[in-house]
């Protein structure tokens, strides 16, 4: 008789390491926004998948790095947590990039928990091979890594031994949740970070790391679902530039958010969004919890 596991992985690292492109490949569906710019995760994302008669549970993290607002330490705080909390850890590295000070820096701080973890160097078609075997070397000299793997989570290499290699790490015991269930994320969440990701995606460098957005009201209706949500920007400026001449950019992100919830949520979406210009929000506890974050206090 085979025995039933079930248990978290965490994904950590340093931002744009390519966690939640990993967990979206993983799970074959969109659970994690993803840009091509750092910090893009601000919470901690589920992904469930059934492998066999086991049920792994990754867990996306915040990247990692030096916090300076009330919301980064909440992010910071939460990626830590994530760790804690899995019964095992996964630290992605980007072998493109190879061993940053922040790599380095968090390398250090796991090791010193004595948590047992293993290495994942992602983005390996981007680089030469040749260079793959000195960063192990150097990373190894850090930590005492269990396994090092090698994949691409953009092209999928190495992932069949990455997932069995999770699933030996699994303990024994019942599954979680339903076996048809993706994610534990709530869809008025998901519908919010969707529009976050198009802010990202089309906005100057400075404006996404500067605004959130937020889920008013999520109906279903007999045609699909009605979703108004609020972008909460701490500049006039940055309001500015969300709306755009004559409303063209605002119009654009909701247009390209509504194609992509229509896609996940299986369902017609009628979005509405509106900017509310709100100073020092990245410091109020309700919008930090809004997010999907534990706020930090301090």
């Amino acid at each position: 008789m085979t025995t039933s596991k079930c248990g978290f992985i965490a994904l950590i690292g340093a931002p744009n390491a390519g966690k939640s492109t990993l967990l979206n490949r993983l799970t074959g569906a969109k659970l994690s926004i993803v840009t091509p710019k750092a910090q893009t995760t601000r919470a901690r994302v589920l992904g469930i998948l059934p492998r066999g008669e086991a049920q792994i549970l990754f867990v996306d993290t915040p990247g990692i790095f030096a916090p300076k607002r009330r919301l980064d330490r909440a992010m910071v705080a939460a990626a830590w947590d994530g760790a804690t909390e899995a019964d095992y850890v996964l630290l992605l590295v980007d072998a493109k990039q190879g061993l940053t000070n922040a790599v380095r820096e968090i390398v250090s701080q796991i090791a010193a928990t004595g948590r047992k973890l293993s290495l994942v160097l992602n983005k390996v078609d981007l680089i030469d091979r040749h260079k793959l075997l000195p960063l192990t070397q150097d990373l190894a000299a850090l930590a005492d890594f269990e396994q090092v793997f090698m994949i691409s989570a953009a092209t999928g290499d190495g992932l069949e031994v990455l997932l069995d290699f999770c699933v030996a790490k699994l303990p024994e015991g019942p599954h979680l949740y339903p076996g048809d269930e993706l994610t534990d994320l709530p869809d008025r969440l998901l519908a919010a970070e969707i529009v976050r990701e198009q802010i990202f995606l089309q906005t100057r460098d400075e404006v996404p790391y500067g605004t959130t957005v937020e889920t008013e009201s999520f109906k279903v209706q007999k045609s699909g679902v009605r979703i108004d949500a609020v972008i909460y920007v701490t500049k006039a400026s940055h309001k500015a530039i969300l709306i755009g001449a004559k409303g063209a950019r605002i119009k654009e992100i909701g247009m390209r958010a509504r194609k992509e919830l229509t896609k996940v949520l299986e369902t017609k979406v009628d979005l509405f969004l509106r900017v509310n210009e709100r100073p020092g929000w990245d410091e109020e506890a309700a919008r930090i919890r809004a997010t999907g974050l534990n706020d930090p206090k301090v």
